[in-house]
């Protein structure tokens, strides 16, 4: 969870800084410009939570050359996509990137892509980590590679007055300076050594291990191509109603990322010891992992929303200086204050589920959640702002209520198989 808030603090500088300005239409280009690049990259988050699995299954067998294995193919595939050519025409477009927030987002776009392949590496590197309980390794680079992120962004747009390019500047550096404590951090690992070997092997790179690399990230990689869909059509719908409320629900979306990066501390838990758990053959451990996750992340979501009930509003308003984007703000915050509450439980579905590696039935469920998520988008516009916010909610009810069907079949299948 604390690794995960240091995480959440690389949008929450980089929107609070440019809001500070008081100047809508930057902070609305900040805003699209990086949902245009989180979908660019995150739909390839799968190179971390694959790796996470794979490497967690590995260990629960006490399998250190596999575990070698996983960080070396997944960092060859990160490099493979890491120099195909990432276009960025008319995705902004399609985001309904118009006027003068345009410009500024374009603006953003053109030097943050460049961070794109460290950003890929890290995943790899981080989920590795992950994957073998590194997590106090890991919460140590975040928070040193945040605390350079926020002084460049304080320097490079109060101190420099570069704006929104000095936003994107300092992301892009911040990303250069994380990788490079990673790969400090991962050398010290013993497998590290055993991974560089393997990557020479021809056994690394057998058709088998390939193939179960790539049917287990296929499928993240469509469910999260699917996730980053819904954020994206809800950025561009917001977009429609102009920079006030495209900026607005860019403030509601840092407040949800947050709760959300917090209430991950239990995915990122599921996927480890659950990965474990199946990997070790361990049915009952993995029963009692469930309930206690379960319970304890709806212990979490009820205190983050009961925190955003009590301070969620002066939050919110501190990251514009601009009357009218605050106002705007605030009318929409109760959708933000209450999906902690209701979205942790898929949080910790999906944890369980990509530890357990049930990534088709997470796919399947996800395609269910994301055709009600449209269906109620396109049945709502006459709702405005509050029809896209109800939409986002009901696309979480949809995805937990799915896991939550499909996981005694899915147990029964594992274990006793």
């Amino acid at each position: 969870m604390l690794t995960n808030v240091a995480t959440a603090l690389f949008g929450l500088a980089d929107l609070w800084v440019i809001g500070q300005l008081g100047i809508p239409a930057a902070q609305a280009g900040v805003e699209l410009g990086a949902k245009f690049m989180m979908g660019l990259l995150v739909v390839f988050n799968f190179l971390k939570t694959g790796t996470i699995a794979l490497t967690a299954q590995a260990a629960g067998r006490g399998d250190e050359a596999a575990q070698a294995a996983a960080l070396a193919r997944a960092s060859g595939v990160a490099l493979l996509i890491a120099l195909m050519p990432l276009a960025i025409p008319l995705g902004l477009d399609f985001l309904n990137a118009r006027g003068a927030f345009a410009e500024e987002a374009r603006t953003y776009v053109s030097i943050r892509y460049w961070g794109g392949p460290l950003w890929l590496v890290n995943a790899v590197l981080v989920g590795w980590l992950v994957g073998r309980k590194k997590v106090r390794a890991v919460l140590v680079v975040e928070v040193a590679a945040n605390i350079g992120h926020i002084v460049l962004d304080l320097l490079f747009v109060l101190g420099f007055g570069w704006g929104v390019a000095g936003v994107a500047t300092a992301t892009l550096l911040s990303e250069g300076l994380k990788l490079a404590v990673l790969v400090g951090v991962v050398a010290r690992e013993a497998p590290a050594a055993m991974a560089l070997r393997a990557a020479f092997r021809r056994a690394t790179w057998d058709k088998a291990s390939l193939g179960a690399l790539f049917r287990i990230n296929r499928d993240l990689f469509l469910r999260t191509l699917l996730l980053t869909g819904a954020i994206l059509l809800m950025a561009r719908d917001g977009a429609r109603e102009g920079p006030l409320v495209l900026a607005a629900n860019g403030i509601l979306y840092q407040l949800f990322i947050l709760s959300a990066l917090i209430l991950d501390g239990f995915e990122a838990s599921a996927q480890v010891l659950c990965g474990e758990a199946v990997g070790g053959k361990d049915r009952r451990r993995f029963d009692r992992l469930i309930r206690a996750l379960l319970l304890w992340g709806l212990g979490f979501g009820a205190l983050v929303t009961g925190a955003y009930i009590l301070f969620g509003a002066p939050f919110a308003a501190s990251f514009s200086t601009d009357p009218a984007v605050t106002a705007t703000t605030l009318a929409y915050l109760p959708w933000a204050v209450w999906l902690p509450l209701i979205g942790v439980t898929s949080y910790v579905y999906d944890g369980i589920y990509v530890g357990a590696t049930w990534t088709r039935a997470l796919l399947v469920t996800m395609v269910a959640a994301f055709t009600t998520y449209a269906l109620v988008l396109w049945a709502a516009g006459s709702l405005g702002n509050h029809g896209l916010w109800l939409a986002f909610t009901l696309f979480f009810i949809a995805r937990a209520a799915g896991q939550a069907l499909l996981l005694p079949r899915l147990r029964r299948a594992t274990f006793e198989a």
